[in-house]
């Protein structure tokens, strides 16, 4: 799979994901899409069904965090939906991790990748030392974690684009950095703290980038879905 800009799909519903989705008609290639939680809450487990029947290739990101049985009898469920991506918290711990390589693999031996959240791109120093009582610098706890979900055998990590070029350097050009709180230089910042462009991204060595409202809640959300090609895959 090779670089791709990834659509978070954070829409309240199935019919406002799909009126979207009309937009990109006839487009020479269908965009990689994200579903998480508020999507996938409201309209159930089919409509990562329905949007893979169309095509679409999905990222399904629900973040799971809890005791490896748990996680691996969800992975188990959630591999049957025919999705390309899914997700889990790294912070679940190496068991955790390896529990869920377990649950998302198919008899056949195929899975979905899957990827561990080091620390969202909404946390920063401040959070991480206040809030979770985490001491150490916020760059080493993304690349312990990134080393964690390695040993546990995943396919790479969700973390800020920043963080993208020590990660491949710690874990290898093959170990992917899927990277949200990616912004176009004229965007706000959002609830995003650690933040860059599509362009700078790109440069930083990032395999995808994920982006949400700079193209859902454009005024012409294809053509904005297009300049993040251009300046992330194509250039």
């Amino acid at each position: 799979m090779g670089k791709d800009v990834i659509i978070a799909c954070d829409f309240p519903g199935r019919e406002q994901v799909l009126d979207f989705l009309q937009r990109f008609e006839g487009e020479a290639r269908k965009p990689f899409l994200k579903i998480g939680m508020e999507l996938f809450y409201s309209a159930g487990p089919d409509i990562v069904r329905e949007l893979k029947d169309r095509d679409y290739r999905i990222f399904l990101d629900l973040k799971l965090h809890d005791i490896p049985n748990t996680v691996r009898a969800a992975m188990r469920v959630l591999s049957g939906l025919g999705a390309d991506v899914c997700n889990l918290h790294a912070a679940g711990t190496i068991p955790m991790m390896e529990a869920a390589l377990e649950g998302l693999t198919r008899p056949d031996g195929t899975r979905p990748l899957l990827l561990a959240v080091t620390q969202l791109t909404s946390t920063d120093q401040m959070h991480l030392e206040r809030d979770l009582w985490i001491r150490e610098e916020m760059e080493e706890v993304i690349l312990h974690y990134a080393e964690n979900a390695s040993l546990a055998g995943l396919d790479g990590v969700v973390c800020s684009p920043l963080e993208a070029p020590a990660v491949h350097k710690r874990c290898g050009t093959d170990f992917l950095t899927v990277t949200p709180g990616v912004r176009f230089a004229d965007s706000a910042a959002d609830d995003q703290r650690r933040v860059t462009t599509p362009a700078r991204a790109r440069e930083l060595g990032s395999d995808y980038i994920v982006v949400g409202r700079p193209i859902t809640g454009a005024a012409d959300p294809v053509s904005a879905w297009r300049r993040c090609l251009t300046e992330f895959v194509d250039t």
